[in-house]
């Protein structure tokens, strides 16, 4: 027991701390509190949302108090909330009405803080008994929801063994009913989030750490989402089970979570950087495709060569612009890419070190960049992912049932890399068809019926099924079915034959890299598109542009699609109405590229080559050759200029030759192509 004067002191500190709280609130957040007593509903449960750097820079101590002594802070800022709101309702002008509210939560943004530290915001794999107790910051990607009672009763109710009544006469009853007005009941919900498997090194496993929402925070996020939780690190006992040594595990009690998937898009991009964008298309106003290669050089700069490949990725990390009808259906924006190729033919020349890497090393290269370009993205391989791990699996925790998120849904809103896609099995695969086109994945397993949002880009890489056959049909080729082969936007046939002019520019390259007189501007070039810098661009244009198709790139689009269907060669896996909606989405990505907001004519062109790269689709040249000796060519404007005033399609067909680096004379040798501009004048009906 303690003396009476101790406690009075502590009452009258607890009083005069819980006044400086209300005197925080009523300064900085009145229009909160106001907004709170206006509300018709005194059941409900209503956060009121503060900035830790104020509640600093007002109130040091009290500031460092909360952090170091919250589970004790907290609740004092809750009586102050609620005092400070009887204060407002008292204040409230003629004609206004406010409402006495039951229940008022303070939630601490402590992100952006003074105090933002390792100490107070750890890894989730790096907390340690060190921080129970305090005022910690976690951030993490919600996997699971699994629901348990209360934490400190071993998820059990214990009845009294005997009456405790305090009568002069013992009560010898032993029967129990639940008084129901005694009971104080709370919105609960317990969620489990992981360590991001970007910020991991090689070899680590993601920790995990059970989360506990209570009242307001119940259901405000979702399973896949990326959060930052601020709470209180404490510990529960394990469910009792029979011959199972019952253990404390560490849960957060959560007073603030913020999702952070749209946030991303915004992440270190200083204004700063902004100018040094618009300053570098500024200077390549008179020559954007110049410009544009620049860009396309920063992708895996250790691969030479391979325009082809480095657009398409380009492209789809960038994508399109998602559409809405009128209906309410949407059209999705992301585009989604497969590289397939032979094991053991990629070559790939780094600098003077003359390193020849094997195509699945390649392949796997434009797979782990594209991830790092990626703000939130994840990998995996065919051969250890199933169904359940691809997309939601149910697992049962403690006798209820849970849903685990797989990779597509942990990806959402980013990247999903799937390497060696032909392992896996064909039923795996058509589990996927819904996560790529609707975007969402419809679960119902154990009773749990719900739907997911699966938001992400696809980057698949294969090996055809056997040697490639270019006689057979793509589907024929990897074993791919073709509904799965539509939903790609993008397919690269890549195919290492020999070719002896190749082989001289591959040399040439080579030995030109140790020579030290490079001109200025391909250093400065260089210094600019760093990774940091490409990645901020990608991010920034992702998020600033909108581009709308102009009649030109519309009627180019249109006449190409049209040619499409009426070859007698064409795919018809491949050339659906999906096909109409990849090469918009494409445009719409290379008018990103290019930092403007309108898809003009050569956008609508670059998303045709990137169609006919696929070798699968040809209609006008036959395919534009072979992706993997594409190079990048010296004066791409200038070659298109050459070419400005013949027919559109005769334009595609040039415009694909100069941009891969290709002489039209060797080009039409190599090919067999022998058709007059007048042909693809007549075959598009251009005027």
């Amino acid at each position: 027991m303690k003396p009476v004067n101790e406690s009075e002191n502590m009452e009258k500190e607890e009083d005069s701390e819980v006044k400086s709280l209300a005197e925080f609130l009523m300064t900085h957040h009145s229009e909160q509190l106001h907004s709170i007593v206006v509300s018709p509903d005194p059941k409900l449960h209503y956060p009121l949302y503060i900035d830790f750097t104020d509640f600093l820079n007002e109130n040091s101590r009290l500031a460092h108090l909360v952090l170091a002594q919250p589970t004790v802070y907290l609740l004092l800022f809750d009586r102050a909330a609620f005092w400070a709101h009887k204060i407002v309702i008292k204040g409230l002008k003629f004609g206004e009405k406010g409402v006495e509210k039951k229940f008022i939560h303070v939630r601490i943004n402590v992100c952006g803080s003074p105090l933002e530290c390792p100490e107070t915001f750890p890894s989730i794999g790096r907390v340690r008994v060190k921080h129970r107790g305090i005022l910690l910051t976690l951030k993490g990607t919600l996997i699971s929801f699994p629901v348990h009672p209360e934490l400190e009763s071993r998820n059990s109710i214990t009845l009294p063994s005997f009456c405790p009544s305090q009568r002069s006469k013992s009560c010898e009853g032993t029967r129990f009913d639940c008084v129901d007005e005694s009971v104080i009941r709370h919105d609960y919900q317990e969620i489990k989030i992981q360590e991001s498997t970007q910020v991991l090194g090689v070899g680590v496993i993601p920790r995990s750490i059970p989360v506990i929402l209570m009242d307001d925070l119940v259901d405000i996020v979702k399973t896949g989402d990326d959060i930052i939780v601020t709470g209180i690190l404490t510990a529960k006992w394990s469910p009792d089970l029979k011959d199972v040594r019952s253990n404390l595990d560490p849960v957060l009690i959560a007073n603030y979570v913020r999702r952070t998937n749209e946030l991303k898009a915004d992440i270190d991009i200083p204004n700063d950087v902004v100018m040094k964008f618009k300053q570098f298309w500024s200077d390549f106003n008179d020559t954007p495709l110049k410009g544009r290669n620049a860009i396309l050089r920063g992708l895996c700069p250790q691969i030479f060569g391979l325009f082809t490949v480095k657009l398409a990725v380009a492209l789809t990390l960038i994508g399109g612009v998602q559409h809405v009808d009128a209906s309410g259906s949407k059209i999705r924006g992301e585009s989604h890419l497969l590289l397939v190729g032979d094991p053991g033919e990629f070559s790939s020349f780094t600098g003077t070190q003359y390193i020849l890497q094997s195509k699945v090393q390649g392949k796997s290269q434009f797979l782990k960049f594209a991830a790092k370009l990626s703000n939130r993205s994840v990998i995996t391989t065919g051969l250890g992912s199933t169904s359940a791990g691809l997309t939601v699996t149910a697992v049962k925790d403690g006798g209820e049932w849970m849903l685990e998120a797989g990779a597509l849904v942990l990806a959402d809103g980013g990247l999903c890399c799937i390497d060696e896609f032909d392992s896996m099995r064909e039923h795996d695969r058509a589990t996927i068809h819904e996560a790529m086109e609707q975007q969402t994945i419809s679960v119902a397993k154990a009773g749990l019926v719900t739907t997911l949002s699966t938001r992400t880009i696809v980057f698949g890489a294969t090996n055809p099924k056997g040697q490639y056959d270019p006689d057979q049909s793509l589907s024929v080729n990897t074993a791919l079915s073709g509904p799965l082969l539509s939903r790609f936007d993008i397919v690269l046939v890549l195919l290492d034959t020999k070719n002896p002019e190749w082989d001289a520019v591959v040399s040439s390259h080579i030995l030109n890299e140790g020579e030290s007189n490079k001109g200025d501007h391909e250093e400065d070039l260089g210094n600019i598109w760093t990774f940091s810098m490409l990645r901020r661009y990608i991010h920034f244009v992702k998020g600033y542009f909108r581009p709308v198709l102009t009649k030109e790139a519309e009627k180019v689009i249109s006449s190409y699609y049209q040619l499409q269907r009426r070859s007698a060669t064409h795919n018809a896996a491949r050339t659906t109405v999906r096909m109409l909606e990849s090469l918009i989405r494409l445009a719409q990505a290379h008018a990103r590229l290019m930092f403007r907001n309108e898809v003009t004519r050569i956008d609508a062109i670059m998303a045709i080559l990137c169609i006919e790269s696929s070798m699968t689709t040809s209609a006008i040249v036959d395919s534009v050759g072979n992706s993997l000796h594409s190079n990048f060519t010296e004066n791409p404007d200038e070659e298109c200029i050459l070419v400005s005033n013949l027919g559109m399609l005769n334009r595609t067909y040039t415009l694909a030759k100069t941009v891969i680096g290709w002489k039209t004379k060797k080009w039409d040798a190599a090919r067999g192509i022998s058709r007059t501009s007048s042909d693809f004048h007549r075959k598009l009906h251009f005027d």
